[in-house]
């Protein structure tokens, strides 16, 4: 058996990088590389400014910096040798792309459109693309597509036919030239193997694809949008394999890269909550694994097909093979917390957090548990970055009521984690009243490990038990696993999933118990929430709507105005 596996998570912010003993799942070194540019949603690393309106771009070679220093320092770390690995994994957010040539040099890497927004990656959480997904649902439910069903009656803006519909629209040129438009999972396989491949967790998630029937018809890409009727033979070139293969194997120009031998096997792609199930363990139905971060990813498998209305998906196989796997999601969890500690934080809270030693997620989170539950007088809703589940519409947005001039910091965020935890309940009780059952819930990430504040309030909204995974860096344990299912028992790995998992998935390392005095408050409250949320976000009043246009419009006058 190989000694060592590698797994490499990039999330929306950096990429860590896991050196996995292949005999007990041992994590023996750790990297993490932030992105020099970061999240670009208001101007382009050459100064251009970017249209209002959702734009969440980044810059590719960001990603390769990542995959050159993790890798290497993760093998420095451990003190091992190259040929000690026997294969590599690699996850990534989704739906996160780019346009690419036929090599796959990415465009935005080129003098012609190094301004042009477009050819840059288009971030999960871009939603400048929302009126293509609004027509993509219209013609679909004209058509009576059946497709529909799988993605809980909706497209999202995030997904990965809207964002190439925008580009379509937008830089015509820039879509002529494209050779295929690409997940960055397998952008990132192809760096490391040269070989152009596509993954099916991607493609069944978030690009309208499924193993029985494949992509919509031509017809339909016509009807949507004359001109882009070969979009799929045209622009989503490569050969699709299933999570879990081998995807091939490193080229000599990816092992001067990285480090790793030539040769080495690499797993397919995948996205990072559908692949993030096996190292938690969740590889049977019945358990949630919540994957928690900047946003908030809840998988699910089934072993039957059921619609579920809302949801981001579900499909075969794309999750763990021989069940159907579920995901829903919440487009914006730990980014309210940043926000408001960026934006809302007075001086004296952070001299007070600095003399403490304390960093403010936790100096704010320790004030907040000082609250009852209800103490605060504020109900939020969590859409700060749109609503991904249940409602799918990236253009709403958020909303906290009952501010006094007593209201805190404290008291916002606290308001802001309970309002993600309303809309996991609500993600859950949509799940159970289409049939789905769910026993046991488990969240995984940084904030799960290091805000016992925060897991309490879920549990208590819940009303269950909370179950953290063991990992810190479970998505990039998972791709340590997959990449050891992939390998083999021939070439050092596992010659089955349930063997892998069975010997490198991280045990619970805690478990939260729901606080039944406080489920009382929590009823009332997330009775409240639910007003709100079907208010604001099933048409009653499209305030929301109303002011964001009218803000687009207002930041394109002035901009007009600045510069003529």
């Amino acid at each position: 058996m190989g000694k060592y596996t590698i797994g490499i998570d990039f999330g929306t912010l950096s990429a860590r990088c896991v050196l996995v003993n292949v005999a007990d799942g041992k994590e023996t070194a750790v990297s993490v590389c932030g992105y020099r540019h970061g999240v670009m949603d208001e101007k382009l690393p050459s100064g251009k400014a970017l249209p209002p309106g959702g734009f969440a771009l980044q810059e590719p070679q960001d990603y390769v910096e990542a995959l050159q220093t993790t890798i290497r320092e993760v093998i420095e770390k451990g003190r091992i040798r190259p040929e000690e690995i026997c294969a590599a994994g690699v996850d990534f957010t989704s739906c996160t792309m780019l346009p690419v040539k036929e090599d796959g040099t990415p465009l935005c890497g080129t003098e012609r459109y190094r301004d042009e927004p477009n050819a840059y990656v288009k971030l999960w959480k871009h939603h400048s693309a929302q009126k293509y997904a609004d027509r993509i649902n219209e013609v679909a439910k004209q058509r009576g597509e059946d497709f529909l069903k799988r993605y809980g009656g909706k497209i999202s803006s995030e997904w990965m036919f809207p964002k190439i519909m925008e580009t379509f629209c937008d830089a015509p040129e820039l879509y002529g030239e494209t050779g295929s438009f690409m997940e960055a999972a397998d952008w990132i396989v192809m760096l490391l193997t040269g070989r152009m491949t596509r993954n099916t967790s991607s493609l069944g998630f978030k690009a309208i694809w499924n193993p029985r029937d494949g992509y919509p018809p031509e017809d339909f890409f016509k009807e949507l949008m004359p001109g882009m009727e070969h979009v799929v033979s045209e622009k989503l070139k490569g050969e699709i394999i299933t999570i879990g293969s081998c995807a091939g194997r490193v080229t000599r120009e990816a092992a001067a890269l990285t480090g790793l031998k030539e040769g080495t096997i690499v797993a397919a792609g995948h996205l990072d909550a559908a692949g993030a199930s096996v190292g938690a363990g969740v590889i049977t139905p019945g358990r949630m694994l919540i994957m928690m971060g900047t946003s908030s990813c809840h998988e699910l498998l089934a072993e039957q097909e059921l619609y579920v209305p809302g949801v981001c998906g579900y499909n075969h196989d794309c999750v763990i093979p021989g069940y159907i796997g579920y995901e829903a999601g919440q487009s914006c969890v730990g980014d309210h917390f940043e926000w408001l500690i960026k934006h809302c934080v007075p001086e004296a809270y952070c001299r007070e957090a600095e003399t403490s030693g304390l960093d403010l997620n936790t100096y704010l989170s320790g004030k907040a548990a000082g609250k009852l539950p209800g103490e605060t007088g504020l109900i939020a809703l969590d859409w700060w970055n749109g609503n991904r589940s249940i409602l799918v519409d990236g253009d709403l947005t958020g909303v906290l009521v009952g501010m006094t001039l007593k209201t805190r910091p404290e008291d916002i965020y606290r308001a802001l984690v309970e309002a993600t935890a309303y809309g996991t309940r609500k993600i859950i009780e949509n799940y159970t009243a289409c049939g789905i059952a769910i026993d046991e819930v488990i969240i995984s990430g940084g904030i799960a490990r290091k805000n016992p504040f925060i897991m309490q309030i879920y549990a208590d909204v819940l009303g269950k038990p909370i179950r953290i995974a063991g990992s810190r860096q479970n998505a990039a344990l998972s791709s340590a696993i997959w990449a050891a299912y992939a390998a083999g028992e021939a070439n050092g790995g596992y010659s089955s999933l349930e063997e892998a998992v069975g010997h490198m998935a991280a045990p619970i390392v805690r478990t939260y118990e729901p606080d039944e005095t406080a489920k009382p408050v929590y009823d009332i409250l997330y009775q409240e929430y639910g007003r709100l949320h079907d208010y604001f976000g099933r048409g009653a009043n499209p305030v929301m709507k109303t002011l964001k246009t009218l803000s687009v419009e207002q930041k394109k006058a002035n901009e007009r105005g600045r510069y003529a």
